[in-house]
């Protein structure tokens, strides 16, 4: 029967992906008669018209809206905003620091004078005395044994890392769209089959009765032909419902509203062999493009940084400090209190903390390197896979054409025996049901096709984005 297809990559693509991905709705609510209008939006075309029937929205189309509109976009935006704002915080130690200070204090001390020194009327207490100070403090760190350069270019790495982290959201985003685009395609595909199937029963049931009133065939034969005619009926609206959760999951994947109405380009694609990738071209061009690569690439970048860091807390640092302003026992200090100077710093002994911030460092950077060779095995076996599967959906579709030939011709042979009173009603439905799989088959094949060619491309690193 028509129900028991293979299921459209529409009912199996997307589900579970489109958690997070939060709703958008233009509102545009008009009077009419009183009542408030439904809400409604217009998906634009390429031509930035609406997307209906006339001027449907295509995959192009799709895939710019998803750009502009989906809030992961936006996130890794963000964190690439992030990331160089880092950059600068880390800059500004390259800069002098340079505050205001004010305050008061009351303070009493004890004089500890050398022994004999005591003379009558002589205080051992200094105070108590009120302290006012105002003035101005700088300092620069004139060198620091490579601390600042080393976080600084670690920060710039993190930034790289950010921007590839967001051209791998791109690419996700654009090969879900993909995804939920032919998804869309092939349910619709489906649901027309659907339609013809249902046709073909009305007229097979039709003949039936023909056939029955003549007297030629029993009741029998028109009582299946109406269960299949119902059969039909329920797979046309099983059809239905399962475009409408492909249109919900192609409208979130451009972060839009599920419930928004749409209408995508279902013509016909290219369809390439397989055998024209060179499979070792597109190994090497995953290697050196996919953003997952770049990334941990950038990651090894910082964390080599992060070493050369931590080793400086062993090595010299040189400060220049200075300080003008006013002191006295008064409000509104009159006396001046100035200092300058240079202060070096070299640590002997800080309980092996700087020895095991090294280590630390070290440790991760191995990490990380172990990291980029595991990425790109996995690299490697992605595109493996995407290919292979690549080859076995155009294999499929090669065989889905001549089975589909083959059964209308069973299909109009068996009707015209039947017709002719020299074949019967099981063998007419057995080849409609035979026809049904194999036009079934051969649209899961065709849309499985350029989901598979979506997700080569993106794990070769070529998928195109607007």
């Amino acid at each position: 029967m028509f129900r028991n297809f293979v299921k459209p990559a529409a009912l199996v693509l997307g589900i579970g992906l489109l958690s997070g991905i939060s709703q958008r709705v233009q509102a545009n609510d008009q009077a009419s008669g009183g009542a408030a209008a439904p809400q409604s939006v217009d998906v634009a075309s390429p031509t930035g018209q609406a997307a209906t029937k006339e001027t449907p929205l295509t995959l192009e189309g799709a895939v710019r809206i998803a750009l502009e509109t989906n809030p992961s976009i936006r996130i890794v935006r963000e964190d690439v905003t992030a990331a160089k704002a880092a950059t600068g915080e880390t800059r500004a130690a390259y800069y002098p620091d340079l505050g205001l200070v004010a305050g008061y204090s009351r303070w009493e001390r004890h004089a500890f004078l050398p022994s004999g020194l005591a003379l009558p009327g002589i205080s051992k207490t200094i105070g108590p005395t009120d302290d006012w100070f105002a003035g101005l403090r700088a300092s620069y760190m004139i060198f620091d044994s490579g601390r600042r350069r080393a976080e600084l270019q670690a920060a710039i790495a993190r930034v790289g890392v950010a921007e590839e982290e967001a051209a791998r959201a791109r690419h996700d985003i654009v090969l879900l769209v993909h995804q939920s685009y032919f998804s869309l395609a092939a349910a619709q595909e489906v649901e027309s089959i659907a339609r013809k199937k249902l046709a073909r029963a009305d007229d097979h049931l039709r003949l039936a009765v023909e056939r029955k009133e003549a007297g030629a065939v029993p009741p029998a034969d028109v009582v299946r032909a109406q269960v299949d005619v119902a059969d039909a009926g329920l797979s046309l609206e099983k059809a239905a419902s399962d475009i409408r959760i492909a249109k919900g999951n192609l409208n979130a994947s451009m972060g839009l509203s599920p419930d928004m109405p749409i209408e995508i380009d279902t013509r016909p694609r290219d369809i390439v062999a397989p055998e024209t990738i060179r499979i070792s071209e597109a190994l090497e061009m995953a290697v050196q493009g996919r953003p997952e690569i770049k990334a941990a690439r950038q990651a090894i970048v910082a964390a080599r940084n992060r070493v050369d860091s931590a080793r400086s807390a062993f090595g010299l640092k040189i400060r220049a400090e200075g300080s003008y302003g006013w002191r006295d026992e008064i409000f509104a200090p009159r006396d001046r209190d100035w200092m300058a100077g240079i202060s070096l710093e070299l640590p002997l002994f800080t309980g092996f903390e700087s020895k095991y911030k090294v280590e630390k460092a070290r440790a991760e950077l191995a990490r990380e390197e172990a990291g980029l060779e595991a990425l790109t095995l996995a690299v490697r076996r992605d595109v493996w896979t995407a290919y292979s599967n690549l080859k076995e959906s155009y294999e499929r579709i090669q065989a889905a054409e001549p089975l589909v030939r083959d059964a209308e011709e069973s299909v109009r042979l068996a009707r015209e025996r039947y017709d002719a009173g020299a074949g019967t009603m099981t063998d007419l439905l057995d080849s409609e049901a035979a026809l049904a799989r194999a036009e079934g088959v051969r649209t899961e094949a065709r849309w499985s096709y350029q989901i598979a060619r979506s997700a080569f491309l993106r794990a070769s690193g070529t998928l195109t984005i607007p």
